[in-house]
């Protein structure tokens, strides 16, 4: 809680081998000072970020009541499109805002989505994305190690973008790729790569190979499955240019067409 609002926070801690390494301080102090500007209710911002005496680097952010969407998921399975569609066109609008700030997100997954009660929201939760501009940066696994120049990884493998792979500069249309993935699970409960190993899994995804949303589930619309197969497109220039443009192609596939208008802000 802090001593001078009283309002509740959130405090990360940046773990310290990262600490001690000059380059990723500075990153971190960077793209939080821009993550400070996002203001949206479909993200969560910096509020800022400071150092303790003995150098440890931390983050405060608003401290969000709720559940993500990962344990959600786990508990409760794949989501209907009903439910699922409305969350998805509310995290397209956060992450619009975040490109119009230049933020990519560079490691959406259902671990950094919250899902908040809001009793104005459809089906009584609002999706608020996490840790913008913030990827962890972690040691590359054996087999991913073989398709990185460094070894190094920033983001969540099984939802990265082909560009993201092979560190080529990103956009925001690696996040349209990621939000891609992160909607094929929501509504078939597995990834639409696989491969026996990490390697093989993103060599797939290097050579545009997804499972076809309704090879998993059959009951889905075929205009779903049109519109994550476009967002999984290998070459960002073939995928959706915005994530406004992937936001009115959700709302496309529901019966309704209603539901980005509860949420265009």
């Amino acid at each position: 809680q802090e001593v001078d609002t009283g309002r509740p926070v959130a405090v990360k801690i940046l773990i310290p081998r990262l600490s001690r390494d000059p380059g990723s301080v500075e990153r971190l102090r960077r793209e939080a000072t821009i993550a400070t500007r996002l203001n949206h209710p479909n993200v969560c911002p910096i509020l800022r970020l400071g150092e303790t005496a003995d150098r440890l680097i931390y983050l405060v952010m608003p401290f969000l009541e709720g559940e993500a969407l990962s344990e959600h998921e786990t508990r409760r399975g794949p989501f209907p499109l009903a439910e699922g569609i409305p969350l998805l066109v509310q995290m397209c609008h956060g992450l619009a805002h975040a490109h119009e700030l230049h933020i990519v997100h560079r490691d959406l997954k259902p671990e950094n989505v919250m899902l908040v009660p809001d009793p104005e929201s459809p089906n009584g939760f609002r999706a608020v994305v996490m840790d913008f501009g913030l990827a962890k940066e972690r040691r590359a696994g054996p087999d991913v190690v073989k398709l990185t120049a460094t070894g190094i990884v920033l983001g969540t493998p099984e939802f990265m973008s082909p560009e993201q792979i092979r560190g080529k500069p990103l956009d925001g249309r690696s996040d349209i790729y990621a939000l891609a993935v992160l909607a094929f699970e929501l509504f078939t409960g597995q990834l639409p790569f696989t491969g026996k190993s990490a390697q093989e899994t993103m060599i797939a995804r290097l050579r545009g190979a997804p499972l076809r949303l309704r090879e998993v589930k059959a009951d889905l619309p075929a205009k779903l499955e049109a519109v994550i197969s476009k967002a999984l497109s290998v070459n960002p220039a073939e995928r959706y240019g915005s994530m406004t443009e992937l936001a009115f192609a959700f709302e496309s596939t529901s019966t309704t067409g209603v539901f980005g208008r509860f949420f265009r802000r």
